[in-house]
Parts: structure tokens; C-alpha cells; sequence
């Protein structure tokens, strides 16, 4: 009688382990994201006018209708040194 090998033959051995189905899980789950978010209904080529695509950039198209473009202005090489005391300097400095 071998009553202990057939009972070693019917017990099933788990086919994958829990780590392995959570990654599988999270697998599936960015990639049905993936493909609703690369193409959801929101991610359509946007129709232009013939008047707004006519034109390379936003100053053209302003200077097209008549508005004047002025540039900022240029920030300074060197800023200024900022209002109020300047920082103490240390006790012992480090001489080399």
C-alpha cells in the first residue's frame, strides 16, 4: 500500500506564487492605462482655422491683426546686491 505517495501526488502545487501575481497584476494595470490615456477620446488632433494655422507663431499672428509686440526686458548681467545688512563673517575663518 502506498497510501502516503498518493497523497503527495494528489496535493497541487501553487502554479505562481503571490509576488508573482501582484506584478502581473500591476503589469496589466499600467498598460490598460497606457492605452486609455495615449488614446482616450481628449487625445484627438485639435482642428485649427485656416487664419490661426496660417501662422508660426503668436507674434505673427498679433502683428496680422494689427497689435504691437514688445519684447521684456532683458534681465541685468550682474544683480544688484539685495537691500539690508550683509552676512556676518565667520569667527575663525580658515587660513590655508
Amino acid at each position: 500500500m502506498r497510501t502516503g505517495h498518493s497523497l503527495k501526488q494528489n496535493q497541487s502545487k501553487p502554479i505562481l506564487d503571490r509576488p508573482v501575481l501582484a506584478a502581473m497584476a500591476v503589469a496589466v494595470f499600467g498598460l490598460l492605462a497606457m492605452l486609455i490615456v495615449d488614446h482616450g477620446p481628449w487625445n484627438r488632433p485639435q482642428l485649427q482655422t485656416a487664419e490661426v494655422a496660417s501662422y508660426k507663431t503668436t507674434g505673427e499672428a498679433a502683428r496680422a491683426v494689427g497689435a504691437t509686440v514688445t519684447p521684456t526686458a532683458p534681465k541685468p548681467a550682474l544683480e544688484p546686491n539685495p537691500p539690508g545688512p550683509k552676512p556676518a563673517q565667520p569667527a575663525n575663518p580658515a587660513t590655508p
